[in-house]
């Protein structure tokens, strides 16, 4: 509370005690009746006055003389004569308790210490605590916000801009530039010229909560746009949203915004954006750089060049890649959709929210703590795009892991078995993959060794089928039976071994 508030208590309080009623205080201060009443703690006339519970310390120390004559109230506190002492405790910052000890020690205060501790809560509603200035040192903050820009007529279209402005917090130098809408490009955009304008980048961005960069407004922990997140990563600043609904956390953009809305755009109009964006651009350079500010009292273009500029952090190298985000759920077949096409996502993933970002030409896919999980080549509309390793092992079929998997495990059978798949493969091509995967059945079913004997068998007589290693193994030792081989397409008939008789030899021909 300043000194005139104080003096101004004093008064009333002193007045009140010499019996004056607040109507006679009023009348004499020259103000109203109801200041009167709120220093005095006076209830107004359709309210009841608060009598502390019977058997109070409050009740048994009252004392009907420190009632101002003609008043209302059923009892004044008993801390009424005290409270330009209790002001001036509350000023010093001590609490009620302390406050307490003060007026018993040194004012021979009889009352009780809930009687202070109310009157100290009443007072404190009273008085509002002036706001604190902050001041930043070069380099530290920039403050952003948006206003309303001047008027564009575009293809026979009269349409409002919006007007981005962003203030330097220590030497108050802005950049302005007019957009069409307040979207996250637009912003990311023109916060990224304004650095590029400025020729580096400050600590930190303070901004508003407006929906192209704050998802969700929180002050002690928003959750911002993952896009509004990577461009200050890229940057190398912080962004810090302001408390919601308290534009004077950003006091300085604020009052740079009226300044730019007042004295740059206001009753003008232009053909085009990049006429109003031009005609923004000379108006920083020759009037508000120029100016002489009214905190500062220094030149603006001065204070900037000669203290600001020199603290601000280098530029990137690059500037802030453009893409397209979007969030997305990951569907029940493992997939998210984005423009019209499907790319997959690990199988863990499925329902979770996902952030899909476009590129020139690949999509990423990052989960929502900003690391990527999948990167695909851009897909046409009504595409599928499914990475191998993005499919679940018991969703895998066995014979799409090709034939080098398939006949790895043939090898860790036995070497003769694995073997015959080799060879049978040789011999049989594509249709040998479902073959390997039969053998791995009959695998689960006979003991290695048997499977060992018949392999070794079959490779011997070229049977490459698997009924052939079948039928081996159902024969007791694997004997190898005639009416076996003889169906073996290697196996000629025994025709071919028959004796011709003798008389049916031709005369001429050598027995």
């Amino acid at each position: 509370m300043n000194q005139r508030n104080v003096n101004l208590q004093h008064s009333i309080t002193t007045l009140a005690a010499k019996g004056w009623s607040a109507r006679k205080i009023a009348r004499e201060l020259g103000l109203h009746r109801e200041t009167v009443g709120r220093y005095l703690d006076l209830p107004k006339p359709d309210s009841k006055p608060a009598i502390p519970p019977a058997g109070s310390p409050a009740v048994a120390d009252a004392k009907p003389a420190l009632v101002p004559a003609g008043s209302k109230s059923g009892r004044a506190s008993q801390c009424v004569p005290f409270a330009a002492a209790i002001q001036q405790g509350l000023a010093a910052g001590l609490s009620a308790q302390r406050i307490y000890q003060d007026l018993v020690a040194d004012h021979d205060f009889t009352g009780a210490y809930d009687a202070v501790k109310r009157f100290v809560r009443r007072l404190g509603k009273q008085v509002e605590l002036p706001f604190r200035r902050m001041e930043c040192a070069p380099g530290q903050e920039l403050q952003v916000d948006f206003g309303q820009g001047a008027w564009v007529s575009e293809n026979g279209k009269r349409r409002r801009t919006h007007l981005f402005r962003c203030v330097l917090s220590h030497s108050r130098k802005g950049y302005s530039e007019a957009v069409r809408r307040q979207t996250s490009e637009s912003f990311l955009r023109s916060l990224e010229n304004a650095f590029r304008h400025f020729g580096g980048v400050t600590a930190t961005v303070v901004i508003d909560n407006l929906k192209a960069g704050v998802l969700q407004a929180d002050w002690f922990d928003p959750e911002l746009n993952p896009k509004l997140e990577e461009f200050a990563r890229h940057y190398g600043t912080v962004i810090l949203p302001t408390k919601p609904r308290t534009p004077r956390h950003k006091g300085k953009v604020e009052a740079g915004v009226k300044y730019a809305q007042n004295n740059a755009v206001k009753g003008r109009s232009f053909d085009s954006l990049a006429a109003q964006n031009l005609f923004l651009a000379d108006w920083e350079k020759n009037t508000a750089d120029t100016r002489l500010h009214g905190t500062t009292r220094q030149q603006v273009g001065r204070l900037f060049t000669e203290v600001e500029r020199p603290a601000l952090q280098p530029l990137p190298a690059m500037g802030f890649p453009v893409f397209a985000e979007a969030r997305r759920t990951v569907h029940r077949d493992g997939h998210v959709e984005f423009k019209r096409a499907y790319y997959s996502v690990p199988p863990e993933y499925v329902g979770a929210t996902v952030w899909v970002r476009q590129e020139t030409r690949l999509l990423r896919v990052h989960n929502t703590r900003r690391e990527q999980i999948a990167l695909h080549a851009l897909a046409e509309p009504g595409q599928f795009t499914t990475a191998g390793a993005h499919l679940h092992s018991r969703k895998r079929h066995i014979v799409e892991r090709g034939a080098d998997y398939l006949l790895e495990r043939c090898r860790l059978i036995g070497p003769l078995t694995g073997t015959w798949a080799a060879a049978m493969h040789q011999n049989r091509g594509p249709q040998g993959l479902r073959v390997m995967l039969g053998l791995l059945h009959l695998a689960e079913k006979h003991p290695v060794a048997e499977l060992e004997k018949a392999a070794r068998l079959a490779a011997h007589h070229g049977a490459w089928r698997l009924r052939d290693l079948r039928r081996l193994l159902e024969l007791p030792g694997n004997v190898v039976q005639l009416d076996f081989l003889e169906t073996h397409p290697l196996i000629r008939s025994l025709d071919a071994y028959r004796i011709t008789p003798l008389e049916t030899l031709n005369p001429n021909q050598n027995p």
